[in-house]
């Protein structure tokens, strides 16, 4: 159990989160001024509704998601191919090189928890077994969600690289990963890996995986650009005037992975309602957009299909290119159909 929390920061951690702009003395802060809207005597009734009023929060069977067979890839096309598994994990293979994106396959989303947050499929864990070689490994934050000690131990072995936003090397280090191959960003950073320009993006979030380190690393998403395509994860994120930034600083972008899911008013300012997430996508200048941060857990307090409706609904509305695949089906960033794989 102790190891799920991850590492506390170090004397040295923190001397080197002082070199960021971002960080005040004792915790990184958004561009915008944030918070969570939570009231004491709000409590009681916001924990019984959340794990005890539970349904049509959660599937009423668990989700199938297909097997990983290598042959699904061109291995010479360099264009993106990729494969979604529920929430934000992404397997991806562009330029050539495999990529796996906040690789959350554990089964619980709130392993230190009294009340376990279970996982919408079973065996998850299992899929990693069936991966190739993991070329590079990208983490937008240390949220359990995101970032899952059972997944990195059993990617140990076969992951070449990590790239990581700042803090989040030592929970990494902590669990064996060699340092040598655990590259740190602060927002906006960048680095030329294998012919991808990759880009650390601001998000408004947090971060933390116990009482008392809140806020002790960043968060954001990833901008991926090749000579052929400029592809983004958007990240964890409230709707702010960051987005408009990012795409005017790296966009166009010709598809994008969507934060829409897990909102709730009391922390609306770190998580998108589906309409932000579209009207997000469109201040980022994105093409071609997919709704994720869905199908995985119920972290939030709507209909396990809320996300995904809405998204659909608005960008339909708003003229949006997007699409939603199955779980473990390959996908390619000019897709654009979809069936409602999720009314089962």
């Amino acid at each position: 159990m102790r190891k799920q929390f991850g590492a506390k920061p170090s004397k040295s951690d923190l001397a080197n989160y002082s070199k960021s702009e971002h960080w005040n003395g004792s915790i990184f802060k958004n561009l915008q001024e944030t918070t969570m809207d939570f009231r004491l005597s709000q409590l009681p009734k916001f924990f019984y509704k959340q794990f005890f009023q539970t349904n049509g929060r959660t599937p009423s069977n668990p989700l199938p998601i297909e097997a990983f067979d290598p042959k699904n890839f061109d291995k010479n096309n360099p264009e993106m191919q990729s494969i979604w598994y529920g929430h934000s994990t992404i397997f991806m293979q562009l330029n050539t090189k495999t990529i796996l994106i906040d690789p959350m396959f554990g089964p619980d989303a709130a392993p230190i928890a009294p009340f376990k947050v279970k996982r919408f499929s079973s065996n998850t864990l299992d899929l990693i077994d069936a991966f190739p070689t993991i070329d590079l490994v990208l983490i937008s934050h240390d949220h359990y969600d995101h970032l899952d000690h059972q997944s990195i131990l059993r990617l140990k072995q076969k992951t070449k690289q990590f790239y990581v936003a700042l803090g989040v090397k030592r929970h990494l280090v902590g669990w064996g990963i060699p340092e040598n191959i655990i590259t740190e960003f602060n927002w906006w950073q960048t680095s030329l890996w294998e012919g991808i320009t990759i880009t650390f993006t601001p998000t408004r979030h947090f971060s933390g995986r116990g009482l008392t380190d809140r806020a002790q690393s960043l968060w954001g998403g990833w901008a991926l650009k090749t000579q052929t395509q400029n592809l983004w994860f958007s990240g964890d994120s409230g709707y702010g005037t960051h987005f408009k930034t990012i795409g005017n600083r790296l966009g166009p972008f010709d598809f994008a992975f969507m934060e829409c899911g897990q909102y709730n008013p009391n922390w609306h300012q770190i998580h998108m309602y589906p309409h932000e997430s579209v009207q997000a996508a469109i201040d980022a200048q994105v093409q071609n957009m997919m709704p994720v941060h869905w199908a995985g857990f119920a972290l939030a307090q709507h209909h396990w299909t809320q996300p995904v409706s809405l998204f659909i609904q608005n960008a339909t509305a708003k003229n949006c290119s997007f699409t939603v695949p199955k779980l473990g089906a390959v996908f390619q960033s000019q897709n654009t159909h979809y069936t409602n794989w999720w009314d089962i």
